[in-house]
């Protein structure tokens, strides 16, 4: 009888220590999974990263993606500023004819109807393309430009619309030269039916 309760006392402590063995492999290989699973989520995580840096956004692109549908500037000063960059795209920086055609499509989605109703699209890109051109044969590139300060936009109505006048000087250099050169146009800007301040024409001002 003595002998039948040794033997079952060693068969128990053999069990309970098999059965802690089992526990430390268990927590070993959870400690192992979380380790691998952390060493995964930090590698993958600088991965990205590193591709989000080595991505460089371009000026033409940054234009671009600007969605006027659900972010139009809310005001002219607005609206030349993002006219502006444009411009500055224009005759600054490289770009694909496809591109150029964007550049443009965009620009006209500041321009008021009537504007626009004044060439056929044809001829305007026409234009564009001689106008860039030229300025890249002459070698000038816009340096900087100056809107008109909110302060000093001019509003009236005219038939019954809501108008705006206000001025932006371009700062053209010229390859080779320290200096700049200095282009003031006067703008004018009509409120549409949305709310939206379009282009509606311009001039070189009197300096």
């Amino acid at each position: 009888m003595c002998v039948v309760i040794v033997a079952c006392s060693d068969m128990e402590d053999s069990f309970m220590k098999g059965a802690k063995t089992v526990k430390i492999v268990i927590v070993v290989i959870v400690l192992a999974a979380l380790i691998l699973g952390y060493y995964y989520y930090l590698s993958h995580k600088s991965g990205k990263e590193q591709t989000a840096e080595s991505v460089q956004v371009t000026a033409v692109q940054s234009v671009l993606m600007k969605d006027l549908e659900r972010n139009y500037p809310p005001t002219p000063k607005e609206v030349m500023k993002y006219y502006c960059q444009i411009t500055r795209c224009f005759y600054n920086e490289e770009y694909s004819e496809e591109e150029l055609h964007q550049l443009a499509a965009k620009i006209q989605e500041l321009y008021d109807e009537e504007l626009i109703a004044n060439k056929t699209q044809e001829d305007y890109l026409n234009d564009l393309k001689t106008e860039i051109a030229q300025m890249k044969q002459d070698q000038y590139t816009i340096a900087s430009y100056d809107i008109s300060a909110s302060t000093d936009v001019e509003y009236f109505a005219e038939n019954g619309r809501s108008c705006a006048r206000m001025y932006c000087t371009f700062n053209l250099k010229k390859a080779g030269s320290t200096g700049t050169v200095a282009s003031m146009e006067q703008f004018v800007l009509r409120e549409d039916e949305d709310g939206h301040w379009k282009i509606l024409g311009w001039e070189l001002a009197e300096q």
